[in-house]
């Protein structure tokens, strides 16, 4: 160690600590990386590879944790296995146009069965002109749910998010072979623009298996099945569905509630969640007794994410847009929480950030980083998301090793 007195001001001094200073302060680091995926761009576990391996090149005595997470919606599935181990499998099913698919799901090492509702029914399966909400179905989540049960599994955890569909999860609960009649006693055709003609549900023959299950689903969002902030008003045009047809589906919905009231003695149409994945979340709870928890609450929770970042000099997360929408259970504002209950500085790296003061004084994070140039076009930023993370990476982990009082 080399050491040498500064003259800071007239008759007063100080000790400057040269490479030493700075080596304890790289040892004594421990930094958790704990990002939501960069949607349509990279997957959690991914952006957290990059950040990682940045900081692992300018901080190399650091202690280095990565935790990619999720919200409960798509990438859930990829987060768990990483976590808790388990196996994939994969499974023929029918898209939300009933074309025959491969579809995959994991098997926890507990013997959980993970299911995303994306794999089956979910957006990206359809091509921008295919999307129609009002006559996709759900079928193929519930194909998914019926391998699983052969396989002996009997927890559950099922993701939403990212649905082509807004059927309420009648699709789903058909291939559980639950029944949806009209007046004159015929099953109504798929998706959810039929069922103002629902007059009965049959679950006689449903599948004995669900009975003895237990199916913790996990929702990003809070929306209830009905009403102006319900399941087709909100999420129906990005479904495809026409806007004039938007009054009509949440009639049909309304008519879905209240023939599950009466039939099978549940209230589902107000329920936290239960408008998510186009009502799927009110049909887990009608047709599979679930309960919907905040997705982000239970996977932090499963990952032991409090214990693991117990003791962290820093928490870095991040995700594709900080707006508003952060603060509605996302994967930030989960990880904020615990950062600042845990009195554990956070930084925040985002594609884009808005609304940057109101969002510091809700979440308390150190300082959020935008990585793309706002001049960029949406499709551009998307394609250089990685090269843009890595060069964020750098200038932050820079400013760590420096130790910058604004980091």
């Amino acid at each position: 160690m080399t050491a040498r007195f500064v003259n800071v001001k007239k008759n007063y001094y100080r000790l400057e600590i040269t490479w030493m200073q700075n080596f304890l302060w790289q040892v004594k680091m421990k930094i958790i990386i704990a990002p939501d995926s960069f949607k349509g761009a990279l997957p959690a576990g991914e952006v957290a590879a990059v950040i990682g391996t940045t900081f692992r090149m300018y901080l190399p005595a650091a202690e280095i944790i990565m935790l990619p997470l999720a919200d409960g919606g798509e990438g859930t599935m990829q987060v768990l296995l990483a976590r808790v181990k388990g196996s994939l499998h994969q499974t023929w099913v029918h898209d939300p146009l009933m074309r025959s698919i491969a579809a995959s799901y994991a098997i926890l090492s507990d013997g959980t069965a993970v299911i995303e509702t994306a794999a089956a029914s979910g957006l990206t399966l359809l091509s921008p002109e295919e999307r129609n909400g009002v006559i996709t179905t759900t079928y193929g989540s519930g194909e998914i749910i019926r391998a699983a049960l052969d396989q002996g599994c009997n927890e559950f955890i099922i993701a939403l998010g990212g649905s082509a569909t807004c059927d309420g999860g009648t699709g789903m609960a058909q291939a559980l072979d639950y029944r949806f009649l009209d007046g004159q006693g015929k099953e109504l055709n798929a998706g959810g623009y039929y069922l103002n003609r629902l007059h009965r549900i049959d679950s006689s023959h449903a599948d004995p298996r669900i009975l003895t299950s237990r199916f913790r689903v996990l929702a990003d969002v809070t929306n209830p099945l009905i009403g102006p902030d319900g399941a087709a008003r909100i999420y129906g045009p990005q479904k495809g569905i026409d806007p004039a047809l938007l009054d009509y589906l949440d009639n049909n919905m309304t008519n879905l509630a209240g023939i599950i009231s009466r039939d099978l003695h549940k209230e589902v149409a107000s329920i936290p969640g239960s408008g998510a994945a186009g009502g799927m979340g009110a049909g887990t709870v009608a047709f599979l007794n679930a309960r919907i928890e905040k997705g982000i609450d239970a996977i932090l929770e499963i990952t032991d994410f409090r214990t693991r970042a117990t003791g962290a000099d820093l928490i870095i997360t991040g995700e594709g847009r900080l707006d508003r929408q952060s603060l509605s259970g996302k994967v930030v504002q989960g990880v904020a929480n615990i950062a600042h209950s845990l009195g554990i500085p956070l930084v925040i790296i985002a594609g884009i950030v808005v609304d940057k003061e109101f969002l510091q004084k809700k979440l308390k994070f150190r300082a959020a980083w935008e990585i793309s140039p706002r001049s960029t076009s949406e499709t551009d930023m998307l394609k250089q998301t990685r090269y843009n993370l890595e060069i964020t990476a750098t200038r932050l982990a820079r400013n760590i090793k420096r130790k910058k009082s604004q980091i």
